[in-house]
């Protein structure tokens, strides 16, 4: 039998509210007032009398049912238990998320009972009076959402402890001396927790893996993935499956595709990528119109369903990009070779053949599998030269990404005609209210060793568009034929904004001059897009970008389909990156279905991966975005004696989030380190103000700061506050 712990709440609970508590933790056990007495820890008479006077009470009120004199059973589970999710705050209290509540029930530190971020728990909720915001404390912790730490280890005689650098992971872990394995002092160590004793402070755990020494390249960026479940490498039977897949190409495989090897296709990608899932081809047709292909490797060929390496992939859901590698979802062999659409290779694909006409309207569309051959591969500096150029009478020459090569007139004209519709593709979509995300990308030169030299922005540009329109478009009509015959299909879903997280945006971008019309559904795309095209080139940019996104709901994959509000499609899918991501994979593997007569798909089955997919690919973004975090604080340890301008991206009541203009590197000033005056917070004005001068240091003003102290252990950087740009 647990015993709870002898603070119930807050405040002092009545003896009912315990005696509840401990036989709805024991719903199938009678229990007398001696028991609960014991239980309580409580001998003195007075309070064994006030439980035999509850008792009787909560009989009387049939709360509690007396199976035989003086022994008493729950009567149902109370109502006041519900099931739900922790959500950890980094101040060592929680908040509990249930279907059942419409604002968060706050969790003090006392009542978490070993409960971590994110676990599955079952908590009684109290102070549920009118006018009280009511409070929980959790019971039992039902299911463990994570189990395995990273974190830095101390070692000491007998024993020792390993502490995460995760703000809302609360505890230590306590490290029995037989369970240290290889680790060393300081070492970055993965620590797996066992068990967590009622009456211990810290979970007990067994190091499952060292990581290296701190502050190491490779450490730190392992230590990211691991901290989110993320492999950096494949199993070596998995590794060896993928070796044995023949992936030549056979006769007997192109007779059953539509052979597109002599019709013209290229690719166009970053300069830096070694897989290349898509291809575009282009033919003019005898009616004036153009055929225009969306090929896209056929992934699903050799990635057979129920193979060890399919599990694998599936277990993956996703590429991870970090800062300086990528973690594949596919081995080698498959994304950058068999896989990937290189220059001058055959290759097996999935297609979406469209006509199109001058006006770029969809006359005929066909979905297959296909065969072809591409001609060219281009990095987007190279087409963003031949649509920049616009001269399509004589071959060019291209020397933009440190190779020259002579590109000839018919892959000239089909970029500036693939260009031309894109262009309309685009208009369309933004008179239909899709929203233009075109956020800037923080880049970094890195050297051999993989140290960060300096730090560059990638904008999209025509040539960006050009590939994403025709993407969107094959996205879409896929979505839409198979959604039209209302089949089970994977979905990409986005709802609508929330209207207050709308309202805090315009509270925001209010004091920068900016607003949102509320009108209708169609005004608020049109402001937002206005929005965020005003403040192109603005010291605010980047604030009131992410800030936008931010205030928009979450993208995610679902057979439910409620459309796409930042795209303004009422279809949409992922059909176009089966070697990054694992829906694609699954999307592939519907259409051919259904293209072959198949009954609609256990919807069940898919939504449940539709879940899975979307949470991993929530982990691989985390994952990403620290690695943004650590190459920016490794940046500015070499920076430490630089004075740098940059805008207030964040106030809260312990100081203020400034990043710095020049490369979007963010860090905090804390409000007792700014000296020139006693600082408070002021909620409504998203401000620090002084109190003797008055003075206001608000979300978007410029400051100058220099780098305090950049810890790429814990993955923060402090600034030393030096004072406020009052020159504009």
């Amino acid at each position: 039998m647990s015993k709870p712990p002898k603070n119930f709440g807050k405040k002092e609970k009545t003896f009912s509210e315990k005696i509840l508590k401990i036989l709805s933790q024991n719903a199938n056990k009678p229990f007398n007032y001696k028991q609960i007495a014991a239980v309580l820890e409580l001998d003195d008479t007075k309070s064994r009398n006030e439980i035999i006077k509850d008792l009787k009470i909560l009989a009387a009120q049939k709360v509690i049912t007396e199976t035989d004199p003086g022994n008493y059973l729950v009567k149902a589970v109370s109502q006041d238990y519900y099931e739900g999710t922790i959500d950890m705050t980094s101040r060592k209290t929680a908040y509990f998320i249930c279907e059942d509540f419409e604002d968060d029930v706050f969790i003090p530190t006392n009542n978490l009972n070993h409960a971590l971020d994110k676990d599955k728990v079952r908590v009684y909720v109290y102070n549920r009076r009118r006018g009280k915001k009511p409070e929980g404390e959790v019971i039992e912790v039902l299911e463990r959402k994570k189990t395995e730490f990273v974190g830095v280890i101390d070692i000491q005689k007998n024993f020792a402890f390993v502490t995460t650098a995760n703000a809302k992971m609360y505890t230590d872990i306590f490290i029995p001396k037989d369970k240290i394995g290889e680790a060393e002092q300081g070492d970055v160590v993965i620590a797996k927790i066992e068990d967590w004793p009622k009456k211990a402070d810290s979970p007990f755990g067994a190091i499952i893996k060292v990581l290296g020494k701190p502050g190491e390249h490779n450490t730190e960026i392992h230590a990211i993935l691991a901290e989110y479940g993320l492999p950096y490498d494949f199993p070596i039977d998995v590794e060896v499956f993928a070796q044995k897949i023949d992936t030549s190409i056979q006769q007997s495989e192109i007779e059953k595709r539509r052979d597109l090897r002599d019709t013209l296709t290229f690719t166009i990608d970053p300069k830096d990528a070694k897989d290349f899932d898509d291809a575009l081809s282009f033919k003019s047709l005898e009616n004036g119109n153009y055929e225009i292909g969306i090929h896209i490797a056929d992934v699903s060929y050799y990635l057979e369903e129920g193979t060890i390496l399919d599990e694998e992939a599936y277990k993956r859901g996703t590429s991870v990009y970090l800062v300086d590698r990528v973690v594949p979802m596919l081995p080698e062999v498959l994304s950058n070779f068999a896989c990937s659409l290189r220059p001058n290779e055959e290759k097996y694909t999935f297609s979406a053949i469209f006509e199109i006409n001058e006006k770029a309207q969809v006359i005929e569309q066909w979905f297959g599998r296909t065969v072809i051959f591409s001609d060219q591969r281009f990095a987007y500096e190279e087409a963003q030269y031949i649509i920049e150029t616009k001269d399509d009478t004589i071959p060019q020459e291209i020397s933009i990404t440190g190779k020259s090569y002579v590109v000839n007139n018919d892959i000239v004209a089909a970029t500036l005609k693939l260009d031309e519709l894109a262009k309309i593709l685009r208009r369309n979509r933004m008179n239909e209210g899709a929203i233009s995300f075109d956020k800037v990308e923080v880049k970094f030169n890195l050297n051999e060793a993989g140290e960060p030299e300096g730090v560059y922005f990638k904008m999209s540009k025509d040539a960006n568009h050009l590939i994403e329109e025709f993407m969107l478009l094959a996205n879409k009509k896929v979505a839409e034929f198979i959604g039209k015959q209302k089949k089970t299909f994977v979905y990409r879903i986005h709802d609508e904004p929330n209207e207050d997280k709308l309202i805090n945006l315009q509270n925001i971008i209010s004091k920068f001059g900016y607003s949102i019309n509320f009108k209708t559904k169609s005004d608020i795309s049109k402001s937002l897009n206005t929005l965020l095209n005003d403040v192109v080139g603005k010291k605010e940019q980047n604030l009131v970008d992410t800030l936008t996104i931010r205030s928009m709901s979450k993208a995610k994959y679902s057979t439910e389909n409620i459309g796409h509000y930042g795209l303004a499609f009422d279809y949409y899918s992922h059909f176009t990156s089966p070697i990054r991501r694992y829906p694609d994979v699954m999307v592939h593997r519907l259409l051919q279905y259904y293209l072959d007569g198949g009954k609609s798909a256990d919807a069940d089955l898919y939504e449940e991966k539709c879940q899975h997919s979307s949470n991993m690919e929530g982990l691989a973004t985390s994952a990403e975005r620290d690695s943004v975090k650590y190459m920016q604080i490794k940046y500015m340890q070499d920076h430490k004696d630089q004075e740098f301008l940059g805008v207030i991206s964040g106030v809260t009541e312990w100081g203020i989030y400034v990043e710095i203009v020049e490369n979007k590197c963010e860090g905090m000033c804390r409000i007792r380190e700014i000296r020139d005056d006693y600082y408070t917070f002021d909620d409504k004005q998203y401000a620090l103000v002084g109190e003797i001068s008055k003075n206001v240091l608000q979300l978007g003003d410029e400051v100058y700061v220099k780098v305090k102290n950049a810890d790429l252990v814990k993955k923060q950087l402090d600034f030393h506050f030096i004072r406020k740009n009052d020159s504009i």
